[in-house]
């Protein structure tokens, strides 16, 4: 009989970080639902946010005064860390779960990380550059679209060898979009959209640089065609 634990399938790198952000999640629920820190425990999130949210104003911060203190810098990744409610997280991890199997199988670790942290980092600077208002970003949900664009990207790789129409990778992030519009008609839009979508082809640009073989393979591809 198999004992293997079902986390034994998934890449260390990505289970890590689930991990870390279930971890962040499970203290503030505690704490929301009076387990943990008292009467001051309700706002550990909203403290969390104002310590850790990125913001446009950071942009600002270190690009217009110079302000490159731990503070502000730390704001790039840390926003990543921290999210606006229990379901916000849950989707998170369930994403993160499962493009980190799919995408850690093909990319090693550096790889792997490289792609979730720097979509991450890209998004929240186009977020800052462009965001039509001054509203925190928090969630992972940025560096999880940079693992969107690196399984588009395999994908694509999957459709050529196969002989069948390569646009079809693309489906996914169409899907994804298509449901953000619905929510942005239903719920009112918000400019999130701005880092995800930025994360998404920060993560489709960075695929074939760190994949094995790297972008020397990528060219070679495309010459081929």
């Amino acid at each position: 009989m198999d004992n293997q634990s079902p986390f034994n399938a998934i890449p260390p790198v990505p289970l890590a970080l689930v991990l870390l952000i279930a971890g962040v999640e499970l203290v503030f629920s505690a704490a929301e639902n009076g387990f943990v820190g008292g009467p001051a425990g309700i706002g550990w999130r909203a403290a969390a946010m104002q310590d850790f949210a990125f913001a446009p104003g950071v942009m600002d911060a270190v690009f217009a005064y110079g302000d490159f203190g731990l503070d502000i810098t730390r704001r790039f990744v840390s926003y990543i860390f921290v999210h606006y409610s229990f379901t916000h997280t849950l989707w998170a991890c369930v994403l993160l779960l499962a493009l980190g199997k799919f995408v850690g199988e093909a990319y090693r670790p550096v790889p792997f990380a490289l792609l979730f942290l720097g979509s991450a980092i890209l998004g929240a600077v186009v977020y800052g550059a462009f965001s039509p208002r001054d509203m925190p970003l928090v969630g992972a949900y940025p560096g999880i679209y940079g693992l969107i664009g690196a399984y588009t990207y395999m994908m694509w790789l999957t459709l050529g060898r196969m002989g069948e129409n390569q646009y079809r990778a693309f489906t996914l992030i169409g899907i994804l979009m298509g449901l953000m519009l619905i929510w942005s008609m239903l719920f009112g839009a918000t400019p999130w959209w701005i880092a995800e979508l930025s994360g998404f082809v920060t993560g489709l640009v960075l695929a074939p640089m760190v994949a094995p073989g790297g972008w020397q393979r990528f060219l070679d591809r495309v010459r081929q065609r």
